[in-house]
């Protein structure tokens, strides 16, 4: 089982993981309303030797298409039949047998068609990206190694810049005191020159980069030219898409002026940042699909949301905002109850709304046309837990949203 296992290793990482790699990242990159006929036409042009770029289908090559889908087809009823095999093989086995003994023989006997598949499998899905396991799969052939801090000796003062800029980022607003000092000791200090690139499209990446200061942007290669997608500033990160899905850099980044970086290694994002980004965005990202405000948001706004949210908890009785006051908080209710208190003309105040689950308040100061202050007095009605985002990203997530 053991030697049946590494095949199993090998087989993926240099066989079937590269293409798949490439292959997501252009999905994600290009996020096509119909994903199975963009993967199809990817793979096809993949074989074509057409590079990674997608064209759109054209009259000439549904008979390509075709044969890519009943050679995919076979491909997978290859593997249906050797998995039977595979299964009534070592159920057939007598107690304390070896299977690398067993098959002994018979990969003689057909080791030369193996060779076979395996050629034209690497022809259909030729690659020459990094060969390795994707991060997500784990299993008897791919054991996730223990984690050993890297520790990057840095002074006191740098220490206490680097953990200000943490504090802001939204990836590292989930990680507990213990883990933040973890990924404080293992980020490396980065000074980038103006015009120097840091990350070329295309690339394998080992490491992410957060921002202390200056300004980098992120270019996309589109008809053989560099357009500038993003613009990363203090507080923000880039390359941590090539750690989270183990696929090749998605973008070039540039810096626009001289800057300072922190940069963290594969390891350390995926044993410490990465587990508890994914925790949280699956705590919240099914429960904002269902509030009505983000309902225009897309599966990847959603995610950023999700690790940008703080918490706060409030007892019943407590003013979360007043009346009158400057709005820099946008907030969701994910339990308890709350009321708004509004006071018009002088008089008293007398409740306007009520919130509980999924209900939001605080967006109108944020969204402009006129209100720049609170509108109304929120009070919590019952002990409450409250989810609540800062204006600056508020505006970069949700200032496109109309509220009628």
């Amino acid at each position: 089982k053991r030697a049946m296992a590494q095949e199993h290793q090998e087989y993926i990482q240099t066989k079937v993981n590269p293409t798949l790699e490439n292959l997501v990242t252009q999905v994600l990159l290009e996020r096509p309303e119909a994903p199975v006929p963009f993967m199809i036409r990817w793979l096809a042009s993949q074989q074509s030797g057409q590079g990674a770029s997608v064209a759109p289908p054209q009259k000439s090559e549904p008979s390509e298409t075709d044969r890519l889908r009943n050679e995919i087809q076979a491909l997978q009823q290859e593997v249906r039949q050797l998995e039977v095999q595979l299964g009534k093989h070592t159920d057939s086995l007598p107690l304390g047998a070896s299977p690398k003994q067993e098959d002994s023989e018979e990969e003689e006997e057909e080791g030369d068609e193996d060779d076979l598949h395996q050629e034209q499998i690497m022809k259909h899905l030729k690659s020459g990206q990094r060969n390795s396991v994707s991060a997500e799969a784990y299993g008897d052939w791919n054991q996730p190694k223990a984690y050993t801090p890297v520790v990057v000796p840095k002074s006191e003062e740098q220490k206490q810049r680097l953990l200000e800029v943490l504090r802001s980022c939204i990836l590292f607003s989930s990680l507990d005191i213990g883990s933040l000092d973890i990924v404080v000791d293992a980020m490396a200090e980065r000074r980038v020159d103006s015009g120097e690139r840091i990350i070329n499209e295309g690339d394998s990446g080992d490491v992410m980069f957060v921002v202390e200061q200056g300004m980098f942007d992120c270019l996309k290669r589109v008809d053989n030219h560099e357009d500038v997608v993003h613009r990363c500033s203090a507080g923000d990160f880039f390359g941590e898409l090539a750690l989270l899905y183990n696929c090749p850099r998605a973008a070039s980044v540039v810096a626009r002026e001289t800057s300072l970086a922190w940069e963290l290694d594969r390891e350390t994002f995926n044993h410490i940042v990465r587990e508890a980004a994914i925790t949280k965005r699956q705590k919240y990202e099914e429960f904002l699909s269902q509030v009505p405000i983000l309902a225009n948001l897309g599966q990847y706004e959603r995610a950023q949301l999700s690790d940008a949210f703080r918490t706060q908890l409030v007892t019943a009785g407590t003013s979360v905002l007043r009346q009158g006051e400057d709005g820099a908080l946008f907030y969701l209710v994910e339990e308890g109850e709350l009321v708004a208190m509004k006071s018009e003309g002088g008089e008293p105040e007398r409740e306007v709304f009520s919130y509980s689950r999924g209900g939001y308040f605080g967006e109108l100061a944020l969204l402009g046309g006129g209100h720049d202050v609170r509108a109304a007095t929120v009070i919590a009605r019952t002990d409450a837990k409250l989810l609540w985002v800062d204006r600056n990203m508020f505006e970069r997530l949700l200032g496109p949203l109309k509220i009628s």
